[in-house]
C-alpha cells in the first residue's frame, strides 16, 4: 500500500512538470507561431518563408513582421491589394509568438528604437519636408501619389514611424542609415509627433486637415467676400 501510495505521488509530479513544460512561454511561442504561420501567412510567403505569391521573408527578421502585424497591414484580405494600416487581428501574446517565428525563418534586421527625445524638432522640419512630405504633406496628415494611398501618421507610434523608414513599405523608398542616420530618424520622429498636435498660435487650425483643403477652404472663403463686395458696391452704384 505504502508503495502503491508513492508510485501514485510520482507519477502527479511528473505529470504536472511535464505539463509545465509544454505550457512554458518558450514552448508555446514556437508552437503557437507555426500554427498562426501556417493559417495566416504561408499561403503567400511560402511554407518556410521563401516567398510565393508574396515577398519572401526569410531575412527579413522581426522588423517588417512587427511593423506590419502591429499595424493590421497585414494579413491582405486579398492578394495583391495594398497593405493599410488596419485593425490588428491578434492578441499580444500571438503577436510574440508569430513575429518569433517569423524572425526565426532567417535572421535579419531587429526593431528600431528610436529616441525622439534626443532629436531637433527643427532639423525634423526640415527632413521630413525633403523626404517624406512630398507624399505625406508637411503636416503628415497622408494624401494621394499615383497607383498608392498615403496613409496620415496620426496613429502611428514612433517606432512604427522608424520601421517604416527602414522598410519602405509598399511605394515608400527604403531609406538605410547611410541615407537616414539614426540620429537624423530621431528627429523626424520627434516632429512627426509634433505635427500630431501642432501649437496653432493666432490662427485657425481646420482640424490640421492639411495644406490642399486649407488652401481650397481660403479660396472658398475668399470667393464668398470677393462676390459680397461686388454685390454691396453694385447696390451703391444703382442707388
Amino acid at each position: 500500500m505504502k508503495r502503491l501510495a508513492v508510485l501514485l505521488y510520482l507519477v502527479t509530479v511528473s505529470h504536472l512538470v511535464g505539463s509545465a513544460s509544454a505550457n512554458s512561454p518558450g514552448v508555446v511561442h514556437a508552437k503557437t507561431g507555426a500554427a498562426l504561420y501556417a493559417a495566416n501567412c504561408a499561403k503567400c510567403h511560402g511554407p518556410h518563408g521563401e516567398g510565393y505569391k508574396g515577398p519572401k521573408l526569410q531575412g527579413t527578421g522581426t522588423l517588417a513582421a512587427d511593423f506590419y502585424l502591429r499595424t493590421g497591414a497585414m494579413p491582405l484580405a486579398r492578394v495583391g491589394e495594398q497593405p493599410a494600416p488596419s485593425r490588428v487581428l491578434f492578441s499580444e501574446l500571438e503577436l510574440r509568438a508569430l513575429i518569433r517565428y517569423v524572425a526565426g525563418l532567417g535572421g535579419g534586421p531587429p526593431v528600431p528604437t528610436p529616441h525622439p527625445e534626443r532629436g531637433s524638432l527643427s532639423r525634423g522640419l526640415k527632413l521630413f519636408t525633403d523626404h517624406c512630405a512630398g507624399c505625406h504633406q508637411v503636416v503628415a496628415e497622408g494624401g494621394f501619389v499615383t497607383g498608392a494611398r498615403v496613409p496620415p501618421l496620426e496613429s502611428a507610434t514612433p517606432r512604427q514611424i522608424a520601421e517604416a523608414v527602414r522598410i519602405g513599405p509598399y511605394l515608400m523608398p527604403k531609406f538605410s542609415e547611410r541615407a537616414i542616420t539614426p540620429r537624423e530618424l530621431d528627429s523626424i520622429v520627434r516632429y512627426v509627433e509634433y505635427a500630431k498636435h501642432p501649437d496653432d498660435r493666432g490662427g485657425w487650425a481646420l482640424g490640421e486637415i492639411g495644406p490642399v483643403p486649407e488652401g481650397m477652404v481660403a479660396w472658398l472663403v475668399a470667393v464668398v467676400v470677393l462676390v459680397g463686395t461686388c454685390l454691396v458696391i453694385g447696390k451703391r452704384l444703382k442707388a
